[in-house]
């Protein structure tokens, strides 16, 4: 998730078909969701938020993979940035260490 102001505009306008200066919020969200990047245009110019979790997921709302986007709301925004799901950790398996001093 090392793309900034120029790569997600530009994946904006050749991946999604769609004009970054139109007004619309775009939000990119690393596979592990666990980083989100919010890409609008200001009166002044692009505005990039960027949000990374400590721990935990990104709450995301149902996909269908054979889109390309999805729309939602700014309910629903909110929402997936304020219900963080907790992540499960994997325990790994302690030996038996003998300290011998």
């Amino acid at each position: 998730m090392r793309k900034s102001f120029y790569t997600l505009s530009g994946i904006v306008s050749s991946e999604m078909n769609r004009d970054v200066r139109g007004g619309e919020v775009f939000i990119f969200i690393n596979q592990r969701q666990t980083i989100m990047k919010i890409l609008h245009m200001e009166y002044a110019g692009l505005v990039i938020y960027h949000k990374k979790l400590e721990s935990g997921r990104l709450n995301l709302p149902s996909y269908d993979e054979n889109t390309a986007s999805l729309i939602i709301g700014w309910d629903a925004l909110m929402m997936m940035v304020q219900s963080v799901k907790p992540r499960t950790k994997k325990l790994q398996k302690k030996g038996n260490y003998h300290v011998i001093s």
